[in-house]
Parts: C-alpha cells; sequence; structure tokens
C-alpha cells in the first residue's frame, strides 16, 4: 500500500482512481484502456511537476518517508558478502549503527551505517537510527580496523541525531562523537559518505567527515531538525518550513556551500517508489568514487580530508 505525504494528496487521488477502474476492468467487459492511460498521464506529470518544485520542508518529508531504502536495503542490493561486525568492545552493541565487512562490485570496503527500521518492532529495536555512544564506539573500532588492513570506508548516514537520553550523556555521548568525527580525519584509507536520508546534527557528521561526501537528491543533511530550530527560534514547531528554507539543508544548497561533493540523482517520486533503481544509482557513484580516492596515496587523503573540512564555513 503506498504511503503518501500531504503534499502528494493530488497525485494519490488520480493513482487511486486508476487502481479502481483496472479492478473495474478486472471484473467486467468494459474496456477503460483510454481512461486509464489518461488519469496515468495526468498523473505522471502531477508527479514530476510537484517533484520539480519541492520546497526545502517538503524534501524533509520525503527524506523521511517510512517506506524508504534503509541500510539494510543498501547492504542487500550493493553489498556482497557483508560479514557484520558488532560491539564497541567497552559496553554493547547498539544496533542503532550498522557495519561490517563486504565487497561493492568486488572492491573492499567497510560498510557502515544508520539502521531506523522498517516497522513498529524494528524501529524501537534500532532506536529510530539515534544511536548511543556505543554506536559511535563500535564505529571507531571499525574505522580502526579498516585502516589497518588497508581498507576503504563507506558510510550510509540516516539519523534524525544522536540519542539525547540520560543514559546516553551519563556513557560520554558528546566523547563518543567527537572521537568517532576526530578516527574519520585521521584515517589514511579512502573514505566515503553518503546521506541517504535525513543527517542530522553530530549524529550524522561523526560518521560523515569524509574524503567525498553524497548526498541523495531528496536527503536532507543539517545541523538541527527543522522542527527543533523553529522551537529555538520561534518558540513553535509549526514554523518548521520557514526553518527548512532558512537552514539551507537541500542537497543543491550544500553542493552550493561546498559542504557536501556529490548529488546522486533519485527516481521520479522520490527513492521510496522505486527502491532497486535509487540503489543501483548509489552503487554506481559509489564505484567511481572508491576508484577516485583510490588513486591517492595514504597522506594525500588524510591532508584532503582535513582541508576539505577546515574550509568549510
Amino acid at each position: 500500500m503506498q504511503t503518501y505525504l500531504d503534499f502528494e494528496k493530488p497525485i494519490a487521488e488520480l493513482e487511486t482512481r486508476v487502481r479502481e477502474l483496472r479492478q473495474t476492468a478486472n471484473s467486467s467487459d468494459i474496456d477503460i484502456d483510454a481512461e486509464v492511460g489518461r488519469l496515468e498521464a495526468k498523473a505522471d506529470k502531477l508527479l514530476k511537476d510537484t517533484y520539480a518544485k519541492l520546497t526545502p520542508w517538503q524534501k524533509a518529508q520525503v527524506a523521511r518517508h517510512p517506506d524508504r531504502p534503509h541500510f539494510k536495503d543498501y547492504v542487500a542490493g550493493i553489498a556482497d558478502d557483508f560479514l557484520a561486525l558488532a560491539g564497541d568492545r567497552s559496553f554493547a552493541d547498539d544496533p542503532a549503527i550498522v557495519g561490517g565487512l563486504a565487497r561493492i562490485d568486488g572492491r573492499r570496503v567497510m560498510l557502515i551505517g544508520h539502521e531506523k527500521g522498517e516497522d513498529t518492532a524494528s524501529r524501537l529495536k534500532h532506536n529510530f537510527g539515534m544511536a548511543k555512544p556505543e554506536g559511535y564506539r563500535k564505529a571507531v573500532r571499525l574505522m580502526r580496523l579498516a585502516d589497518q588492513f588497508g581498507i576503504p570506508v563507506v558510510t550510509l548516514v540516516d539519523t534524525p541525531g544522536a540519542f539525547p537520553g540520560v543514559q546516553a550523556e551519563e556513557r560520554g555521548q558528546a566523547e563518543a562523537i567527537a572521537r568517532s568525527t576526530e578516527e574519520c580525519l585521521s584515517l589514511r584509507v579512502p573514505m566515503i559518505a553518503v546521506v541517504v536520508g535525513e543527517g542530522g546534527s553530530g549524529g550524522a557528521v561523526a560518521i560523515a567527515t569524509a574524503n567525498r561526501v553524497l548526498m541523495f537528491e531528496n536527503a536532507v543533511y543539517s545541523v538541527i531538525s527543522p522542527e527543533g530550530c523553529a522551537s529555538i527560534l520561534w518558540r513553535t514547531a509549526d514554523k518548521a518550513a520557514d526553518a527548512a528554507e532558512a537552514m539551507k539543508i537541500t542537497a543543491a544548497d550544500l553542493q552550493a556551500l561546498g559542504v557536501i561533493d556529490r548529488i546522486v540523482t533519485e527516481p521520479l517520486g522520490g527513492a521510496h517508489r522505486d527502491p532497486d533503481s535509487a540503489i543501483g544509482a548509489l552503487k554506481g557513484a559509489l564505484v567511481e568514487e572508491l576508484d577516485g580516492c583510490g588513486k591517492l596515496g595514504p597522506d594525500e587523503l588524510r591532508a584532503q580530508r582535513r582541508a576539505k573540512f577546515l574550509a568549510i564555513g
């Protein structure tokens, strides 16, 4: 069952009408092909027109779409021989961050990313992709392992932010995020980061301080959520759309500002409408980026990464 966002209601009405007509055709001898074709063409045009002029707030809604591919979907689509590695060797394993060894089109990588979950049970298990300190310490452990064996690191970012609970603060949330960011900057192997959905605050930066930062066309990346920003500035989350506009959270804005390096095109209507195409586009982009970064030596990689982030702002 297709899930529609608020701004997609006109599209939903047309596509629902098409489905109803098809069901009618299957149960009777009435020829409605012409009417179905007309409605499909109208729906396709409306979908194209709508997604050609999405506002930043609407893109934030698309980035959060419940049917959007998650880390496990990308692993299944782009990686071979994925071997999950769990635990931070200090406290526990955090399911909000998943990582392990894999191959992407024959290239060895350490693949790390946020996992939000796809239903109520899995979302609770993965804490909606909001990592705790042990999640970032696990990421540090895996990055060090990759560095030791000369394996490139690929990270997939999709989180509203690090978990803000009392227990996370007690276990050193800020320090864990800082250590993870520091480890990214210290790597002597190529590192490619991709914002596939939401990139929220330090919870995203902790595994996205990479040589090359990619971003899906309808993903968002910011220091705080639009609702959080609106609550601080206007004392109400109702101003989230205004905050999203002012914060420059879209891929196009961030590429213009030099925060990201490349935009990965999504299928018409967003990655949730055609996950296989979105995953295929990401795999092609990663192969190109890995080959490009592979031409640089260890010292060049670290120097390029540090210079890139020092230049921002």
